[in-house]
């Protein structure tokens, strides 16, 4: 990793590039970008990386509501990934039918907006790999309005910041 910190290395170069590219989108917002790159650092567990986006967020005009949501996003998702992929590897009729008594009351009213909400769920499902949420939080988010073009942006950006997270630790 230390070839790495080398400013003018060429991976950094891209990446650098890469990321500024995707926090500024035609179909995603500044402050809303800054809100789903806050998620998947929380996702990812980075503290350099959950820091410098409440801060960007912040200049961005988020308020402490929605960057703690946008983190609590995150650890709901985590959970919710584990326990649908589990049920979607297992492909058993009985799993399915059981309740999975995990309560999602931020859910129901999220400070972020619904579609908003459903977008940050469908990019942290996408880093979790859990097939089953990204095929419901993209047909959800799809069902409030939101673009193919806005959701394919809130997917590149957390590629990006997922591989951000990799080299900044």
């Amino acid at each position: 990793m230390q070839i790495l910190d080398h400013a003018d290395s060429r991976y950094i170069r891209d990446l650098k590039v890469n990321v500024s590219n995707a926090l500024v989108t035609a179909h995603i917002s500044e402050k809303e970008s800054a809100l789903l790159a806050l998620s998947i650092a929380a996702n990812q567990k980075n503290n350099i990386l959950i820091s410098g986006f409440q801060k960007l967020s912040a200049e961005k005009g988020a308020t402490i509501e929605e960057q703690n949501e946008a983190i609590s996003c995150a650890s709901l998702l985590a959970g919710n990934n584990v326990f649908y992929r589990f049920r979607h590897f297992q492909q058993k009729e009985s799993y399915n039918t059981m309740q999975a008594k995990i309560k999602m009351n931020i859910m129901m009213k999220p400070v972020l907006g619904k579609e908003f909400f459903e977008l940050i769920s469908l990019a942290v499902s996408a880093v979790n790999g859990c097939e089953m949420c990204v095929n419901a939080h993209e047909h959800s988010v799809r069902e409030m309005g939101a673009t193919e073009e806005r959701v394919w942006d809130a997917i590149r950006l957390a590629a990006v910041i997922t591989s951000l997270d990799k080299v900044m630790s």
